[in-house]
């Protein structure tokens, strides 16, 4: 206990300024360096997996994933029925869960339906709550579908909601699972309203989660225990997250002990972590993709041949080695390989660049296209060197005279460009919401994603449009997983894309650490997290 408290003496020290108070004596404190500063605490306002991370410790959901797992399993919600026809969801509400109390509100009743049609109401267009409680953003609500495919939701009695799709939706479950759709306290909201002090809401978050929150600065979040949660005070008194945007610092802290859980380490440091006696990493295949997009409405890159040219000539194997030393997949398609729909049987594109020389002759490109390639500013679980990966493959496509200007811009700028479509190739990916395969294939690859943006090759393909239509409205596994394989085969046919790798979820934690549980959606939950002495 003492070397730990001298190792945290220095994020102690700013955390009093952050705070204005000393801890409690004996009191157990578990600091995360989280890879930076959430955008909001918001639930419906979060749209980066930062944000999500800094709200879970606050809230619950009506369902929610098991531990390491994206298995649904009960939460505020302690059942639920699906009518035959797959459109209405009704839950039965868990008892005696208590909101924690806030500096300006403190709760006169459990939660209850009134909550939870709250929360989903305030997130669904036209709808009086909506217009009340108002706020930018909602990004997450409306890109997975949900303001699309809820048609209302009901108090049925105080302990029963109903929600009412307009169509079957399987990975309905799933979504309700994410910090988006958390439960808040309807009677917080209208308090606030009243005293027309309607922002407090959203900045100083109430919820049923173990861990309220005590105090937020710009170097740290800090929670403590809610000791009236349902599944009981957490053992932890005192979480930190402290803000530590790069893989090394956080390394660094981990090993001096100003941390105990550092999130998304290097992978170049897998292996010295293992060696490393006081640390452990925590690692499970990841439900992400990490991939290079092809804009398919710009020429010439709309024939597929040259699409197809561009897969062969990058040596996919080197870049795994380079970029993801012993923490990746080769990824043949657009379901990592942790997905229950991936279609095994379907291999990528062999490294040949003879074969692609002889494509781009065919497709009339001689020697001279120049084309852009941009990357991402920063690391991402999903990539973790987008700059070294961008030389990488542009030293691939130069000998077959494809010159290549590569660029990059601030996060918001690059990913804005993407989505407008102001790239020919574009390094980009994605970490899984829910654990459903409908995340990857409908909210990357879709016509309607096209449109809307996050389809950054702009590819749209009506029979592989029809069938993960047809999948996200069947709930039976088995003839959804045939639906996606079919869906793959078109994918791969149309190369879109060049998959490059599916990497596997990091955490590192000091030894200390009990209970820490990877997880394939690369949030880190605390609510079961102890240290020993």
């Amino acid at each position: 206990m003492t070397i730990r408290l001298r190792a945290l003496l220095p994020l102690a020290v700013a955390l009093l300024a952050v705070s204005g108070a000393a801890p409690s004596a004996g009191a157990r404190t578990l600091v995360f360096c989280s890879e930076g500063q959430p955008e909001t605490l918001s639930p419906p306002q979060a749209a980066s997996s930062v944000a999500m991370d800094a709200i879970r410790p606050i809230f619950d959901t009506l369902v929610a994933f098991a531990p390491g797992t994206t298995d649904i399993v009960p939460a505020l919600a302690e059942s639920w029925t699906i009518s035959p026809d797959g459109r209405d969801y009704t839950f039965r509400l868990r008892s005696g869960v208590a909101f924690q109390p806030g500096k300006d509100f403190k709760p006169t009743r459990p939660m209850n339906a009134e909550d939870v049609v709250f929360s989903f109401k305030r997130q669904l267009p036209g709808s009086g709550v909506a217009e009340t409680f108002k706020s930018a953003g909602y990004e997450e609500f409306r890109g997975s579908g949900l303001s699309q495919i809820v048609e209302r939701v009901d108090v049925i009695d105080e302990k029963t909601v109903r929600f009412r799709l307009k169509q079957p939706d399987a990975p309905f479950l799933a979504d309700l699972a994410m910090p988006v759709n958390a439960v808040q306290s309807a009677e917080y909201a209208y308090r606030m309203d009243q005293q027309g002090t309607r922002e407090q809401f959203d900045q100083h978050p109430i919820g049923t989660g173990p861990f309220r929150l005590a105090d937020r600065g710009g170097i740290a979040i800090r929670y403590q225990a809610f000791d009236g949660h349902w599944r009981g005070q957490p053992k932890i008194d005192t979480l930190v997250f402290s803000f530590t945007p790069t893989a090394s610092l956080r390394l660094q802290k981990l090993k001096s002990g100003e941390c105990h859980v550092a999130a998304s380490p290097d992978p170049a440091d897998a292996a010295a972590i293992r060696a490393d006696t006081r640390l452990r990493l925590s690692s499970t295949p990841g439900l992400t993709i990490g991939y290079l997009a092809i804009n398919t409405t710009r020429k010439p890159f709309d024939d597929v041949r040259v699409r197809r040219a561009i897969n062969l000539a990058i040596d996919r194997e080197a870049i795994l080695s380079a970029i993801y030393p012993g923490t990746g997949r080769l990824a043949a398609g657009p379901l990592p390989g942790a997905s229950w729909a991936n279609d095994a049987t379907i291999g990528p594109y062999r490294y040949d660049p003879q074969e692609a020389r002889r494509l781009l002759l065919d497709a009339g490109v001689t020697s001279g296209l120049k084309i852009d390639l941009w990357f991402p500013p920063d690391s991402r679980t999903y990539n973790p060197d987008a700059k070294r990966m961008a030389h990488m493959i542009s030293a691939d496509l130069e000998p077959l005279g494809i010159m290549v200007e590569k660029n990059s811009a601030s996060w918001e700028t690059y990913w804005r460009r993407l989505m407008n479509g102001e790239t020919t190739l574009a390094l980009a990916g994605w970490i899984g919401d829910n654990g459903d395969p409908d995340d990857f294939m409908e909210t990357l690859l879709s016509c309607a994603a096209a449109r809307d943006g996050t389809n950054i090759a702009r590819w749209c393909d009506q029979d592989y449009d029809a069938l993960i239509a047809k999948a996200s409205r069947t709930r039976d596994r088995a003839t959804r997983a045939a639906l996606y394989a079919k869906a793959q085969r078109i994918f791969h046919e149309a190369a879109p894309w060049v998959p490059i790798a599916s990497a596997e979820m990091l955490s590192a934690t000091r030894a200390e650490v009990r209970n820490f549980v990877a997880n394939p959606l690369g949030f880190h939950d605390f609510a079961a997290v102890d240290l020993a002495e």
